[in-house]
């Protein structure tokens, strides 16, 4: 019997998830423990259907493996599947143990969120369950969220806090050249953590007056306060910008942009599409203010925008990949690579592994006292400001970056 080593993407993809599948293909085209690699296409469910392709040439070319380290998006493909509860759905598992079996997986790796992390978990229970001891199954953390448990910051994270920060400094250069008064408000993604909201703050590092007005979804929101602090920032400054997360809730616990949409739609694992809120502000900027106003939506461009990643997220984002292959090649399972701090002054970082137990379902938001009602403080931007630091060296093609694409 042959060992070998099977990978697969899902959830949102990130400029920083194919630095983690190429860590992961460097280290195994090394080791005398794995035969062949197969890469699963869309995730979970090409396991299910299958569709499994061959990587074993890919992990020979290094130029292209350097290359895949700096194409976003996700190269095996996603999916959101969300496996139903061991004692509920024994077919689905079994499909999957069927699939190990027949293509020799004494390894697989799964990266992703906590959604996927969920998946690992369950698998892994299974696996316990039905005492299947020859398959290792680990999972490859990424979300530019940030808002998975037991790991100081997620792989995908810093190179989407990075071109938000830059997009903010940019945008509030553009909003500054006119006398008359305006207010721009700026949606950044997180449903219920407003890290990437944060982010915004770093605009200001560099002399920039930065967002006037930050407002996280780990607070409550209140409209009359909200307007409130606009027409206070206007009375001292021409024109604004805000940054507000799309996730945002008002002190009846539903979410902000609900009140210009009422069919809400939801994903497979129950999340509901939130996008909106920075849209129904401007109305009411426009209604109780009457001055000038503009919502943008930042959008999918937050996490593929390669082009402006951060050279620290696509390094550590690869070293998780090796880190989550070498677990499983030392025989661990059921287990997340993980990253911890270990020096604030000269800021560094070692790898680790936690069982998947405390990470699956579970998330982790901004801390409250690294907030304010309207803002950050200094603890939350001395965080965030190693992460974006460094830039990639990006090769270009007819004046495009090049990529790699299966």
């Amino acid at each position: 019997m042959k060992n070998n080593l099977l990978i697969a993407q899902s959830g949102g993809p990130t400029s920083a998830i194919n630095a983690t599948l190429s860590g992961i293909l460097k280290l195994a085209s090394i080791s005398d423990k794995v035969d062949n690699i197969y890469g699963a296409k869309n995730g979970i469910k090409g396991v299910l259907n299958e569709k499994l392709i061959e990587l074993n040439e890919l992990k020979k070319n290094i130029n292209n493996l350097n290359k895949l380290s700096f194409t976003p998006g996700a190269a095996l493909g996603s999916c959101r599947y969300k496996l139903k509860n061991i004692n509920n759905s024994h077919n689905d598992y079994k499909k999957i143990i069927d699939v190990f079996t027949k293509y020799d997986i004494s390894y697989f790796i799964y990266i992703g969120g906590n959604d996927s992390m969920d998946t690992v978990m369950k698998l892994n229970q299974y696996c316990k369950k039905n005492n299947i001891n020859t398959i290792k199954i680990i999972g490859a953390p990424k979300t530019i969220d940030n808002d998975l448990k037991e790991i100081d910051h997620t792989p995908g994270f810093g190179s989407a806090a990075k071109y938000i920060a830059t997009t903010f400094a940019e945008l509030e250069r553009d909003i500054s050249v006119y006398e008359s008064n305006s207010v721009t408000i700026v949606e950044v993604m997180g449903r219920n953590a407003g890290w990437l909201t944060a982010a915004s703050a770093l605009s200001r590092i560099n002399g920039n007056n930065g967002p006037s007005l930050i407002y996280l979804c780990e607070n409550v929101f209140d409209e009359n306060k909200f307007i409130k602090d606009v027409k206070e920032k206007l009375k001292t400054k021409k024109s604004i910008i805000i940054a507000i997360s799309e996730g945002l809730k008002t002190k009846d616990e539903k979410y902000l942009s609900f009140k210009n949409e009422t069919n809400k739609i939801s994903d497979v694992f129950g999340h509901v599409y939130v996008a909106g809120a920075g849209k129904y502000l401007e109305q009411l900027v426009e209604k109780e203010i009457g001055c000038k106003v503009r919502s943008i939506e930042l959008n999918l461009m937050q996490r593929c925008s390669m082009h402006i990643a951060s050279a620290t997220d696509i390094k550590e984002s690869s070293m998780i990949g090796m880190k989550a292959i070498q677990m499983a090649l030392e025989g661990n399972t059921g287990q997340m690579a993980s990253l911890k701090r270990v020096n604030d002054n000269d800021y560094k970082v070692e790898y680790t592994s936690v069982p998947i137990e405390k990470v699956a379902n579970k998330e982790r938001k901004v801390p409250r006292e690294w907030i304010t009602e309207n803002y950050i403080k200094d603890d939350l931007l001395n965080y965030l400001f190693p992460l974006i630091q460094g830039e990639i060296d990006i090769t270009y093609n007819k004046g495009i970056p090049s990529q790699f694409i299966f």
